[in-house]
């Protein structure tokens, strides 16, 4: 299997894509084809459990590795996950179902990307024959930094480097970042948006003055995020396993379709479960969660896109994004993979801030995607409702995910089929205790630990020992910084 540049220009092993992190024609990489899984192969991944599915699916884009070690590497991944099945299915009422992706060490659905990464590249190096070590630069909206500093801590030949808004992630996650044990890794603090991060992080990572004084240092220069194919692609095997599960319990008959509903975020999800698509998983529309940060529902509803809006400071925090990193990816996907158009209207939304789309295109969009958007009191008014009706806690995200889920459910006509619905939790509510609890009870706490415990009290869900165990930990990166001293940061890092 090949990957190509979304703007053209190059092809790469799947090795190469996952040690480069991005296209080195700036775009990001992409399966030159799609692997189709057959109703026989279905059939067969059954009787699997979700590590077996994991590999079975990476399988399929990473045929130059060793299948074996790959099935060890993602069995060894998993069993760090809490509970029997890493990503467990639970059934709220008839046609209405939750998938967890929270049960990872650092209790957020970046886990099922992450902490498979450091096998990927490691045996990618080996394939590219690179022998430098490698220095990971992420951006984060509090969530992967996290599970990326926590993989890839004491690791001799990896360096990784976390930048996340200052004020942009919650104070359960601020302190998961700053208080990270082993050596190699580090967080800044940035003083603006997860997509001044994000913009930053790209300028280091694309080929130039700033890039070619990192690899002077004696580095190969990558990333853990999800614009590395290597964190995007092992969470398309949860939408296959999600859809397995329902089968395997006798709730749909093999080739019955299915919704997904998922945070919009930087639109990793959303691609993986397009991926699953042309992979053959019979899904019938993605729907995507936005929150008061919804410039994406004006690219489905008038084929326009317009970054240069002001961000708003939300309690869905991981979907404060104006400039999601994947759109890339969507956008050639949805251009008819057109490479050289990809290039133009990338490089025209670099400088104006504006994407328009083609009627078909628009099409298209919208015949597999649904994007709805919840304002703050949307968010609460449908975590606390959810909670009050089936006794299930939800984290803001999900919270933002049903909320779309039940207004795409009241756009369609009382004769359309209502496929089962499958709503992705991306987050333990107690990540953002206060916001969680002040949605549950109208009341505010500020201290987040004592929002775990309040929240425990009203819901009885098992507070996670990983969060519990921060409030005794010293802060160790305590530097903040302006966007424009990134650089000067991530290289000062090497010294």
């Amino acid at each position: 299997m090949n990957f190509i540049g979304t703007r053209g220009g190059e092809k790469a092993t799947a090795a190469e894509a996952v040690v480069r992190g991005i296209a080195e024609g700036g775009g990001l990489y992409v399966p030159e084809s799609f692997p189709v899984i057959g109703s026989e192969e279905m059939n067969s991944m059954l009787g699997m459990d979700y590590s077996e599915r994991v590999a079975f699916v990476l399988g399929k884009f990473f045929e130059e590795y060793p299948q074996d070690a790959l099935l060890n590497a993602v069995k060894e991944a998993y069993g760090k996950f809490e509970g029997e099945d890493p990503v467990p299915l639970v059934k709220i009422e008839e046609g209405l179902y939750i998938l967890e992706l929270f049960h990872g060490p650092t209790c957020a659905q970046t886990d099922l990307g992450v902490f498979l990464l450091p096998y990927l590249l490691e045996e990618g190096k080996k394939l590219t024959g690179i022998k430098n070590p490698l220095y990971l630069l992420t951006a984060t909206s509090g969530d992967k930094g996290k599970s990326v500093m926590e993989a890839f801590r004491d690791r001799e030949d990896i360096r990784a480097a976390v930048f996340y808004p200052e004020d942009g992630v919650s104070k359960m996650q601020k302190l998961q970042l700053v208080t990270q044990d082993g050596e190699g890794i580090c967080s800044f603090g940035v003083r603006g948006s997860y997509d001044d991060c994000q913009t930053a992080v790209k300028k280091m990572l694309r080929r130039g003055e700033k890039r070619d004084k990192l690899e002077e240092a004696g580095y190969a220069v990558s990333t853990a995020g999800s614009s590395n194919v290597g964190v995007l692609l092992p969470r398309v095997a949860a939408f296959f396993s999600a859809y397995l599960d329902l089968v395997g319990s006798d709730q749909i008959a093999m080739g019955d379709k299915v919704d997904f509903s998922l945070p919009a975020g930087n639109l990793g999800g959303a691609l993986c479960a397009y991926y699953a698509v042309k992979m053959g998983l019979p899904l019938d529309k993605i729907v995507l969660g936005v929150n008061r940060n919804n410039e994406l529902c004006d690219l489905i509803d008038k084929g326009v896109y317009d970054r240069k809006k002001s961000l708003v400071r939300t309690m869905s925090s991981g979907l404060d994004v104006l400039q999601p990193g994947n759109l890339d990816r969507l956008l050639f996907e949805i251009s008819g993979r057109d490479e050289a158009l990809n290039l133009e209207r990338m490089k025209g939304f670099s400088t104006t801030g504006k994407i328009s789309l083609h009627a078909e295109e628009v099409k298209r969009l919208r015949e597999l995607f649904y994007f709805g958007s919840a304002s703050e009191e949307d968010t609460v008014e449908c975590l606390y409702e959810f909670f009050e009706e089936f006794n299930y806690p939800l984290d803001t995200h999900t919270a933002v995910s049903m909320h779309a889920a039940r207004l795409y459910r009241h756009t369609l006509d009382e004769n359309a089929p209502a496929y089962p619905m499958i709503v992705l939790a991306s987050d333990s509510p107690y990540k953002l205790p206060q916001a969680v609890y002040y949605a549950l009870t109208g009341n505010d706490v500020k201290d987040s630990f004592k929002g775990l415990k309040r929240i425990h009290l009203i819901t009885a869900m098992t507070v996670p020992n990983a969060l519990k165990a921060l409030r005794y930990k010293p802060a160790r990166f305590k530097t903040v910084i302006s966007p424009e001293k990134v650089f000067d940061e991530a290289i000062g890092f090497l010294k």
